[in-house]
């Protein structure tokens, strides 16, 4: 399976799980001229921005590793533009979900980090 798919695959998982927390999904695949958000999502009195990373496993690195600050900075102007579109009193918040997929797909290991930065 290549990347985007795979992407695409870790974005629906991570969809499912929020869903299944009690979260609502405003959007997916969020993009605009800064940048592009995976999630969007509600739950109580914050608004989410999520950020997933899928990987086979955490061998070599964590896959939230892979949100460096310059990806937290995109995402933070990304966030910003959403806002202006589309008013919203609730709290934001930035969170990073990793989905690691192991051998076969069916099984996928979620690790669900809240507040994972703040800008």
């Amino acid at each position: 399976m290549d990347r985007k798919l795979i992407g695409r695959w870790g974005e629906e998982k991570a969809a499912e799980y929020l869903q299944k927390k009690g979260y609502r999904i405003l959007a997916q695949g969020y993009r605009c001229r800064f940048g592009e958000i995976d999630l969007i999502a509600s739950r109580g009195e914050f608004l989410i921005f999520v950020e997933v990373k899928t990987r086979k496993d955490a061998r070599f690195a964590l896959a939230r590793e892979a949100v460096t600050p310059a990806k937290q900075r995109r995402i933070a102007v990304t966030a910003r533009f959403w806002l202006a579109e589309t008013r919203s009193e609730l709290q934001p918040r930035f969170d990073v979900i990793e989905v690691y997929y192991g051998e076969d797909f069916r099984a996928p290991r979620i690790e669900h980090l809240e507040n994972a930065f703040t800008l």
